[in-house]
């Protein structure tokens, strides 16, 4: 009986993070569906609207060492609380943002800071928390999954409320759906203490981060993640952009990022099954590799909609598949204490990518009437991430290991 409570309590671990990754990320994600609408409401310039998509890409990142740091001392729960209720109400007052200010602050602090504290460096570290060791690769497998099964679910349901109702009134019920997270509170509750053996001097968070920001291996995983934060945030942000420069109806937009979200449910599984029989370090790279090679074999194709969604496909299953190994790396370098913090600033790094990737994709298209050059680079990233994971050390020496674990 034992053994069957523990197990239904690792399912609803899962279900709370996984529902949470859900519906802050499918939420998100969804917002490049509205970046037309926002220029022609507003007239303010794709640049200055990328502008705001940009920055909450850098504060999405920004706040989750600190969200990460919080929750390690205070609780997990506590943290998505207060993140699921500034994501709704950034997302709500969003139509009313006439400015660039304005639409900086509600889109790129509110929403984004919001999501920051209810993202995957919180979710993450709580699932590794409370779940057995040998489920965690699969757990996070699963988590992750949950934030592309809310991409899949949500951008059609933006696509069909923005016909129903309007660009407007469609963000504000997707900010109140974002409410639906706040019973994982209850389940997500605790914090990193709880994971610390007994008698053991517990590490403090500037002692995790100095030791961390001089392990070698740390430091490559985390530059591999931000050029995983340029593709991904030029993606989620241009790609309906470049379906329409392609001549193609604004409907394929809605299903390319819906293909993204359901094919990222197959790379994140594959993925969390895979960390525990191949070296993490090894998927990576090949997961990399893979991204450059797609987005090239895709410049020179025919932009039909077949392609196009095809194309939507396999990034998909390569989309957020990055996250599992990594996280898994961090846990691997330094255990499950302070992992909020430690994952929270890999994060970041991921995030100082999204803000050039969304920021970029505006900036260049102004610039040229092309997303080209953005491709050229996006495949030059994608070719340095692979190589940068081949000297990572997947074991680290024990003192550092045990420094921090």
């Amino acid at each position: 009986m034992t053994e069957t409570i523990r197990r239904h309590a690792v399912w609803l671990v899962l279900l709370a993070a996984a529902g949470t990754f859900a519906l802050t990320m499918g939420t998100r994600q969804t917002m490049g569906l509205f970046l037309s609408p926002l220029n022609t409401s507003t007239g303010l310039g794709l640049g200055s609207i990328s502008l705001a998509f940009a920055f909450g890409q850098l504060w999405w990142g920004l706040t989750q060492p600190f969200a990460g740091a919080v929750a390690d001392k205070i609780g997990t729960g506590r943290v998505i609380f207060i993140g699921a209720l500034l994501v709704a109400l950034g997302t709500f007052i969003t139509p009313y943002m006439t400015s660039t200010a304005g639409l900086i602050f509600a889109i790129g602090v509110l929403s984004a800071g919001g999501a920051g504290m209810a993202g995957p460096s919180v979710l993450m570290a709580a699932t590794t928390r409370l779940v057995p060791p040998e489920k965690r690769g699969l757990a996070t497998g699963i988590v992750n999954a949950g934030g592309s099964f809310g991409q899949f679910l949500m951008a059609p349901i933006a696509g069909a409320l923005t016909v129903a109702m309007g660009w407007a009134n469609s963000m504000q019920v997707l900010g109140l759906l974002v409410l639906l997270v706040l019973p994982a509170v209850f389940v997500l509750k605790g914090n990193s203490l709880q994971t610390a053996p007994a008698g053991a001097r517990p590490v403090g968070t500037r002692e995790a981060i100095r030791t961390a920001l001089r392990t070698p291996s740390y430091l490559y995983l985390s530059v591999g993640f931000l050029v995983c934060g340029f593709h991904v945030a030029f993606l989620a942000t241009h790609l309906p952009g470049v379906i329409a420069s392609c001549g193609l109806p604004v409907q394929v937009a809605g299903w390319a990022l819906a293909l993204i979200g359901l094919f990222n449910i197959v790379g994140s599984f594959a993925m969390g099954w895979a960390v525990g029989r191949w070296r993490m370090k090894s998927l990576l790279s090949l997961v990399y590799a893979a991204r450059g090679v797609a987005v090239l074999v895709f410049l020179f194709a025919p932009k039909t909609e077949a392609v196009v969604l095809i194309f939507a496909a396999v990034m998909g299953v390569t989309f957020l598949s990055t996250v599992p190994p990594t996280a898994g790396l961090v846990a691997k370098f330094f255990g499950p204490a302070n992992m909020a913090t430690l994952f929270g600033i890999v994060m970041l790094a991921h995030q100082i990518g999204g803000f050039l990737g969304a920021w970029m994709g505006g900036k260049v298209f102004e610039a040229t009437g092309s997303y080209d050059w953005v491709w050229y680079i996006d495949i030059v990233l994608a070719v340095g991430a692979a190589l940068v994971h081949l000297p990572i050390r997947e074991q680290l020496p024990r003192p550092a290991q045990a420094g921090i674990a």
